[in-house]
Order: C-alpha cells, then structure tokens, then sequence
C-alpha cells in the first residue's frame, strides 16, 4: 500500500472531468490497490448510482475482509488529508478514512451465487469528486462487472455532463457556426483571387471543413451524453474527424513552412521527412486520444496512453518548427545573393511571423489551456474550452490572412526604391532566431 499516495496523485493529475456517461465496465484478476473511475463535478441535485454484479475475490493468504474492498467518492480539498493519512500509515485502508464520502463495500453484497448491489447515492455536498475502488486486501484479486452512472439532476431531468461542462453541447455548435461562415468568406476570397490561388489554399479550406465538422459532432456527442448518457455513435464522427482535423492541422502548418506551391512546387527531402514523422505520430497520438476518451482511469494502461499521448504530441509540435526555420535561414542566405532585397524582406518578414505565431499557437494550447483547467473551479471548466476554441480561431484567421491569395501580397511587393533600406534591414539582428 506504499504506493498508493504516488498512484493516487497521478491518477487525479492525469485525469479530466468526464462526462457521466452510463458506462458498463468489466474488471477481470484486478490487484491494484485502488481504481479511478471517473472525476465528476456534482451540483446539489447530483447522484451517483453504481451497480455490481458477478463479483468473486480471490486472495492467496487468508478469506479477505469485505468490509476491506468497496466504492467511495472523494473531493479534491480532501485529497491532501487523505494523501497524509497514507503516507503515515502505509497499511491505511482509505475506506477508513473521515474525509471520503463511502459508498459502499463488499461486506453489503447479496449472497453468493449472485454477488451483486445495485443502489443511487445522492449527492449532498456539491463539489468535484472522483469515483474510486479501494482494494486494502492484500495479494487478492478482483473481478466483477460495475456500471456507473454521474448525474445532476436539473428539474428532475438528468444531466449526465459535469456540472462545469453542461455548456459544451451549445459552445462547440456556436463556434462550428462560425467555422462555417468562415470557410464562406475563404471561398469568396478565392474565388476572387483565382489568379493567385495554389494547392495549399484548397488544403488550407478543407482545414476549416474538418474543424467546423469536427466541432459539430462534438456538440452532437455531448449533447447526446448530455441528455441520455450515450453518445449514440455520434462520439465515432467525432473521432474519426477530429483525426482527419489534426493530421490535416499539422500538415498545412508544415507546407506552408516550407513554402510549398506559392514560393516552390515541390518539397525537399528533408522536408518529406518531416511529413513522413508527423503524419504517422499523429495517427498514433489520434490513437491514444481515442483510448484516453472511450475508456478511462480504470483500464490498466491509461496512464501508458497518456504518457503516449504527451510525447508524441510534443515530438510533432517541435517537429512541424523546423521547416519554418529553414525557410526563414533559406531566404537569409538567397537575400545575399539574388540582390532583390525588398522582396526578400518581405518574405522573411512574414516567415518570421508565422513562426512567431506558431509557437504561440502551441504554447497556449497545450501549456495555458491545461493550467486553466487544472486551476478553474469545477464549475467554470468551460471556460477553458472556450479559451482553447477562441485562440484556435485567432491562430485560423491569422495563419489564413497572412498567406491569403492575394494578387500583391507581400510575396510579391517589389519597390526599387526600398531595395537599399530592405538590404540594410536583412543584416539586421532581428532576424536571428
């Protein structure tokens, strides 16, 4: 039981806030000492019903004590006391614990054969809790098949997303609304602009076409889990194009790096590398994300998807840098020697900019947006998301306008009499990295 103040806190830290969706799980030889289930945000209307069935415990020392093995919910102001308790006492069972609300524990089974405990518990103090399994015998084995479900009730209708997501459903709809008008206004300009329309500017619109389709799943599977506690198949759409959304995401940021179709129509070998490892690490971190969303804590290699998830995500985020900074060293050492200054200026101008907003981009999605969620009561955890939207449409309508197909962009500004001023400019400093 030594581990568990270390298992605990990386369970806590690792894990969001979920909707409570009616789940059916099946625990098989399990010997953890404890199991997260799923963190939920109850108001005071929530409850927690928590069915089990088919239990059978096996221990290689002596008959287990029930009373041992059993269910509880705990808050995360408790979390330091309980934390404390452990570390004092390795052999501490937490069912024993003042600062958990138990459920209940095996001692409350029905008699074999059936082994079974069906009840609701209500939910008195609202708060965020995590739903756990304690299992304080030693060297035994657990198996049983448990359903949850985490609701709040609101006019005796039930909620089954957390208290701080109900606001999801309508959020998502709201901004994939205007992904959609956004994609308008890009044809529009494309179709003004033909002349100086590329190949990256019809990948670049059906980028807006999977970010607003994948948000309008997004609504429609929360809404769905929202109202009736299942997803309806809607969360497989959203699966399926959220991944399309993030390769695709990933690959017009490191094209346009590269200056694919408007500055050169093809790609380098070491430019094709870096698709080559992007695209293939984000299937695998779609994959990961995938298994984080379907299943949750309670699976034995939740915490390994995570880890999986995290790294690769960070390997892709430094990856799609680098033709950037090529571009931007590539036109450094051109502007030495083509003696058209103005332009080149321009164009490292720009690079320098989408680089800047890039880093932007990443840092506050994966950095800023995970400290408003861990710091956000559970009541404003939508905030977060909103955030997280908000800078994503900032990050679209930026990268969009800076490489829009304009006839006189800045890809093509040519000013003689700026050519002695732009020379000076590119041996400025500014432009190191």
């Amino acid at each position: 039981m030594s581990k568990l103040p270390t298992l605990l806190l990386l369970l806590l830290c690792l894990s969001s806030f979920t909707s409570g969706e009616i789940k059916k799980l099946k625990i098989r030889s399990d010997n953890r000492p404890m199991i997260l289930f799923e963190r939920f945000g109850f108001t005071h209307t929530g409850q927690a019903s928590i069915s089990v069935s088919s239990v059978s415990v096996i221990s290689s020392l002596a008959t287990p004590d029930p009373s041992g093995l059993g269910f509880f919910l705990l808050s995360e102001e408790s979390l330091i006391q309980v934390l404390i308790e452990l570390q004092q006492n390795p052999n501490f069972c937490v069912l024993e614990s003042n600062y958990i609300q138990r459920l209940f524990t095996f001692r409350e089974l029905s008699p074999p054969p059936n082994s079974s405990f069906d009840r609701a518990y209500p939910v008195t103090s609202p708060n965020e809790y995590s739903l756990f399994f304690a299992n304080c015998a030693p060297e035994s084995k657990v198996s049983m098949d448990v359903g949850t479900e985490l609701y709040n009730l609101d006019g005796g209708v039930k909620d089954y997303l957390s208290a701080g997501l109900t606001q999801l459903p309508t959020l998502y709809f709201l901004f994939s609304l205007v992904y959609f008008g956004f994609l308008a206004i890009w044809v529009l300009v494309c179709l003004k602009n033909r002349i100086s329309v590329h190949r990256i500017h019809g990948l670049m619109a059906l980028l807006v076409v999977m970010k607003a389709l994948n948000l309008l799943f997004a609504a429609e599977d929360k809404h769905y889990v929202k109202v009736t506690g299942t997803a309806h198949g809607w969360d497989v759409l959203f699966y399926i194009f959220q991944s399309m959304r993030v390769v695709l995401l990933f690959t017009v940021i490191v094209l346009i790096g590269t200056g694919w179709s408007f500055l050169k129509p093809f790609l380098q070998d070491r430019e094709k590398k870096v698709l080559m490892i992007v695209i293939p690490l984000q299937v695998l971190a779609n994959v990961a994300s995938v298994v984080i969303g379907e299943t949750g804590p309670f699976i034995k290699d939740w915490v390994t998807w995570n880890q999986v998830f995290l790294i690769v995500d960070i390997v892709c985020c430094c990856a799609i840098i680098f033709p950037i900074v090529w571009s931007i060293r590539s036109l450094r050492e051109t502007s030495k020697t083509d003696g058209k200054a103005a332009r080149n200026l321009a164009k490292l101008t720009l690079f320098r900019q989408f680089y800047i907003v890039v880093i932007g981009y990443l840092y506050f999605t994966r950095i800023v947006v995970f400290a408003l969620r861990t710091i956000s009561a559970y009541k404003y955890q939508w905030v977060a998301y909103s955030a997280e939207e908000i800078v994503s449409l900032a990050f679209y309508i930026v990268m969009f306008y800076m490489f829009r197909p304009v006839e006189r962009n800045e890809y093509f500004v040519l000013d003689d009499e700026e050519e002695e001023a732009a020379a000076l400019a590119l041996q400025d400093e500014e432009f190191e990295l």
